[in-house]
């Protein structure tokens, strides 16, 4: 596993964290919604997953490139 792929899951694990931190405290600061809320969160967190897999598999398949030339 190259440098860029590490790097990379470990933006979308900071991506992830601060997602469900900002979620966590929005339905912390409004139990009353905190439902539909949490269900918004769940989809934005599936959002950040889903934009990182691209750049996870571009830099992955760059490693590649680099180790068979």
């Amino acid at each position: 596993m190259t440098r860029a792929v590490i790097i990379e899951l470990l933006h979308l694990c900071v991506g992830l964290i601060a997602t469900g931190l900002m979620f966590w405290a929005a339905a912390w600061s409004y139990p009353q919604g905190a439902d539909t809320i949490w269900a918004v969160g769940y989809a934005a967190l599936i959002a950040v997953a889903a934009m990182s897999l691209y750049e996870i598999r571009r830099a992955w398949k760059r490693g590649r490139q680099m180790r068979d030339d």
